[in-house]
């Protein structure tokens, strides 16, 4: 009986101090939320997540994923309750409110602890001086277009200025068929039309909307980009619905065949594919104005990556941030993605490999990244402001001129 006893105690004992050693030794999970998982290939990032996991013994990712707006909304809801992931994916508009929201942490000292190269990353983006953001990937903006319904069309060479574009949007429109030549995102809820899609033609000109940092939208620049896009919308050649369109609803437009071209992130060439095999697609800068010689500004955006401030394992979610960051891995993940580099070591192999991203790399190395949002004071509520006076102007409340002038007083009150 006491020799049963014995056993039965040895055992609860053992069962005890296995608990105990797997509580001492369990597995960190970080979560990393971001948009991109969805706009690779399936099972991309998460092969990467696997590897970095076998690096780093002990770490575990949990990907948090979803498409552009929504991850945007969860990001805006995690900052203000104090639940953000770990680690975090950026757009360059976010980042200034969510410093200043306190709801992203300073890199600096976590750089410095690690004894890191900050030369060898291509930008980092501050706030106050404190290091929030690198680029890990950076994707162009070009025109897609969709080459069966511009042949079938008549147009017979991609758009080079406005004049061109407008004349091919015109052609690729049949309004009973429910095919228009262009397609425009402009949500209040996700404003980052008025980026992409409307000052992008600001900045394919060599123009900007700023001067010596502040707000300059009255200029002839802006106001002409205004008239320009309000005649396309008059011309009937935008897709209906701008108002409540989001970026992916645009995207979805194009991969079934409703649209012509848009304007839009390289980012989604693999998303097209996938949606869509059959589809044969092209890409070209940006139109400029008639005449126009110079250098184009080519629109991007940026998969950034920083830390939440409120994150418990802020040296674990770093070894990810610095693995991603890494030459090889970075290198391998914008080759799977199809961007450029956000370090300076990294080499690609999308260029030689695929006639999209060799085109996209030519009209990159031809004109200058251009996207005056990135790092702004309350960038996405600027592009809303704009957006509530494009609207306006769409739906014949006001002229370009006033709705720029109305876009600028509301901006100045937010420098």
């Amino acid at each position: 009986m006491k020799i049963r006893k014995f056993g039965v105690t040895m055992r609860a004992a053992a069962a005890v101090w296995a608990l105990c050693a797997t509580s001492a030794f369990a597995d960190t999970t970080i979560e990393f939320i971001q948009w991109w998982e969805p706009e690779m290939p399936s099972g991309a990032l998460r092969g990467i997540m696997n590897d970095f996991e076998a690096a780093n013994p002990g770490i575990k990712v949990t990907l948090v994923s979803g498409p552009y707006a929504t991850t945007r909304d969860q990001i805006v809801v995690g900052a203000a309750s104090g639940t953000l992931s770990d680690v975090v994916g950026l757009d360059g508009a976010w980042v200034n409110g969510l410093a200043k929201q306190g709801a992203i942490a300073s890199m600096d000292e976590l750089m410095d602890q690690a004894k890191y190269d900050k030369s060898q990353i291509t930008d980092i983006v501050k706030v106050d001086g404190k290091s929030v953001m690198f680029p890990l990937a950076s994707f162009v903006y070009p025109v897609f277009v969709n080459l069966d319904i511009a042949k079938a069309s008549g147009v017979d060479k991609l758009p080079t200025t406005r004049t061109e574009f407008a004349e091919a949007a015109k052609k690729m429109t049949d309004a009973p068929k429910n095919q228009y030549g262009w397609v425009l995102p402009l949500s209040l809820q996700s404003p980052s039309g008025i980026q992409n899609d409307v000052m992008s033609w600001v900045w394919a000109s060599g123009a900007s909307m700023l001067k010596a940092g502040k707000p300059d939208l009255e200029n002839d620049a802006v106001v002409g980009t205004l008239d320009y896009i309000a005649s396309l919308n008059k011309a009937g050649v935008i897709s209906p619905g701008i108002f409540a369109k989001k970026e992916q609803d645009k995207v979805e437009e194009f991969v079934n065949g409703r649209v012509g071209m848009m304007v839009d992130s390289l980012a989604h060439v693999n998303l097209i594919r996938e949606r869509n095999p059959k589809l044969k697609f092209g890409i070209s800068a940006l139109p400029a104005t008639d005449g126009y010689t110079g250098k184009r500004g080519m629109p991007y955006a940026s998969w950034g990556i920083g830390i939440s401030e409120g994150s418990k394992h802020k040296e674990e979610a770093w070894k990810l941030v610095e693995y991603l960051m890494s030459p090889d891995v970075n290198g391998r993940l914008v080759s799977i993605a199809n961007a450029f580099p956000g370090n300076v070591h990294a080499k690609p192999d999308f260029v030689k490999s695929d006639p999209i991203f060799a085109e996209a790399f030519k009209i990159f190395q031809s004109g200058y990244p251009a996207n005056e949002f990135v790092g702004l004071p309350v960038a996405e509520e600027l592009m809303r402001d704009m957006n509530v006076e494009v609207q306006k102007m769409f739906d014949g409340g006001q002229s370009a001129k006033d709705a720029a002038a109305n876009t600028e007083k509301a901006w100045l009150a937010k420098f």
